[in-house]
């Protein structure tokens, strides 16, 4: 146990020495890449017009967007009045969209328990 934590000092030493020495170049290097989103002057007070502008242009997009999931509800109620008419292919693909997400969201509890198949670590 006690020569895993000398191993661990001397990664984390290692990456702390690396850091030093690069970060500043990196950090120069990406403020150059994206220059063109940085807003001048860089105050306190832009920060907090520009996170209230993120905050009312989101709020102003939710008529659209509600607009948009009554538009798509509407057409899967379309599509449950018409099932008879429903094409194989098209119910073999929503059979397949179910399965996959229903395979995503398996796959997220066994991230969120710690890549464990067996239960949650309390």
């Amino acid at each position: 146990m006690a020569s895993k934590l000398v191993q661990l000092q001397s990664k984390a030493a290692q990456a702390s020495q690396f850091v030093t020495k690069h970060g500043c170049a990196y950090y120069k290097q990406l403020l150059e890449k994206n220059k063109q989103y940085i807003q001048e002057p860089p105050t306190i007070e832009k920060c907090n017009l520009l996170s209230n502008q993120l905050f009312y242009t989101r709020l102003a997009s939710l008529p659209g967007r509600q607009e948009a999931f009554w538009k798509e509800l509407d057409s899967v109620k379309q599509l449950w009045k018409n099932r008879h008419e429903l094409k194989v292919e098209d119910a073999g693909i929503a059979a397949l969209f179910g399965l996959e997400c229903f395979a995503w969201f398996c796959a997220g509890e066994i991230v969120g328990r710690g890549f464990t198949i067996t239960g949650y670590h309390v």
